[in-house]
């Protein structure tokens, strides 16, 4: 009896898991949403950042000629007076000034100072914050999402290349029964019991079960390589396939879908658009900022006591009227709640059907599977009993050839059955989100 097809068994999900985990490191998709994942938390330290004081050096040098100047008559308005001093006072201590032109642009000036600056009252940024929170929750559901569906190709890939292994294994046993009948074939024709009409017979079908050999080992080399390009890995690498005896599959009780991560990013997405309309609503609330400024000004790149100064103050920006930009804003984001609502209730609903087509597609792979077992074992006798007779000079060799035909595709038909039942589990797993990542 063919029995070493494996379905369902603990070495099997042993060793599955091990590729599964192998996969969460090297699949190039998990990759890039493990790095999407850790720009958000990024970005997230970002908004944070925002809270805590900024300083920043600025300084500025200007050096001018010409251009705009502020005359100021000092001469027109003093030396009268100080000549009638000095005739007063009879000495020469009041001189003589000239008429003055000031520059307005400053030559040979210097501006350098640090400005600590700190926000005390802004709701953006701290909605911003909120945001950039649901952002990673979000990036971590989607990241989920991705390992969720690769856990259903890899176990989809893995049962698909254990059954082109064990098709292998049917055509090469096949094979060994064709050798076997042209073996017999040649003592009978021998021996004068039959003609070479069935040694001619069973050497044709020695080469059509070749030829359906090597299409069955094209296909091993295929699974192969998709799998392999699932976990990243050469095409040629080699994968274990535990080898256990068939058993009955279990049934399946589907369970609640509402903790899958397709669901939980529609609800972040509502969420951050409702946070986005509720910043558009504070957006009313002035903001306040605070700021120090220590540094040095003056000519000639001079620096002492009376070139230092500090300034201290607070900034406020209380905007009155935006020519309704917030109430549009404030609109917009409500329209995206309302977007990310229907989507989640039309994705709860998609994916409720996609769990009832999964479990049914199971129960009817269950079904299919026992009614296989049951045709092998009747083909595995069928063949028996055919070849005793066919011994004995009994049978015509056309009649031991369908026998052993059926027995060949009875045999296929299993490793079909067996490949459905665990393949529409899997699809159950993805469906009920079940696979402990």
């Amino acid at each position: 009896m063919f029995t070493n097809i494996t379905l369902y068994s603990r070495a099997q999900q042993s060793v599955l898991d091990g590729y599964i985990r192998e996969a969460f490191t090297r699949n190039e998709a998990v990759k890039r949403q493990n790095f999407q994942l850790e720009k958000s938390m990024y970005a997230l330290k970002e908004a944070k950042a925002f809270f805590m004081p900024q300083a920043s050096l600025l300084s500025s040098y200007t050096k001018a000629s010409g251009g705009r100047t502020i005359d100021i008559p000092l001469g027109d308005l003093m030396n009268g007076v100080y000549a009638t001093l000095n005739e007063l006072t009879n000495s020469h201590q009041f001189p003589q000034l000239e008429n003055q032109s000031v520059l307005l642009t400053p030559d040979n000036f210097y501006d350098a100072k640090v400005r600590t600056s700190l926000p005390l009252i802004n709701t953006e940024i701290w909605y911003a914050k909120k945001i950039r929170q649901e952002d990673i929750t979000r990036q971590q559901a989607i990241l989920y999402v991705y390992k969720r569906q690769l856990v259903k190709d890899i176990k989809t890939a893995y049962y698909q290349y254990s059954q082109a292994t064990n098709a292998v294994a049917v055509y090469q046993n096949a094979l060994d029964l064709v050798k076997e009948n042209i073996r017999v074939n040649q003592s009978m024709l021998k021996n004068g019991i039959r003609n070479s009409t069935s040694l001619t017979r069973a050497q044709a079908e020695g080469q059509r079960t070749e030829a359906a050999l090597t299409q069955a080992m094209n296909g091993q080399r295929n699974a192969q390589a998709y799998f392999n390009f699932l976990l990243n890995r050469p095409a040629q690498d080699s994968i274990r396939v535990n080898g256990a005896t068939m058993q009955e599959p279990a049934a399946i009780t589907p369970t609640d879908i509402r903790s899958r991560e397709e669901l939980v990013q529609l609800e972040k997405n509502r969420n951050m658009a409702l946070l986005q309309q509720k910043m558009q609503h504070a957006a009313f609330i002035p903001k306040v900022n605070t700021f120090l400024d220590l540094g040095s000004q003056g000519f000639n790149f001079a620096f002492n006591s009376a070139t230092r100064y500090y300034i201290w103050g607070l900034n406020l920006q209380w905007d009155l009227f935006t020519g309704g930009q917030r109430r549009y804003r404030t609109k917009q984001a409500e329209a995206d709640a309302s977007i990310a609502q229907t989507a989640y209730d039309e994705t709860l609903q998609g994916m409720a059907l996609e769990l009832t087509r999964a479990t049914n597609d199971y129960n009817t792979a269950r079904s299919n599977f026992s009614s296989a077992q049951t045709q092998l074992q009747l083909s595995e006798k069928y063949y028996r009993d055919q070849l005793k007779v066919y011994k004995e000079g009994q049978l015509l060799y056309i009649e031991l050839l369908d026998a052993q035909n059926q027995l060949t595709n009875a045999r296929l038909q299993l490793l079909q059955a067996s490949a459905a039942v665990q393949i529409s589990a899997a699809e159950i797993e993805r469906a009920q989100a079940g696979y402990p990542l």
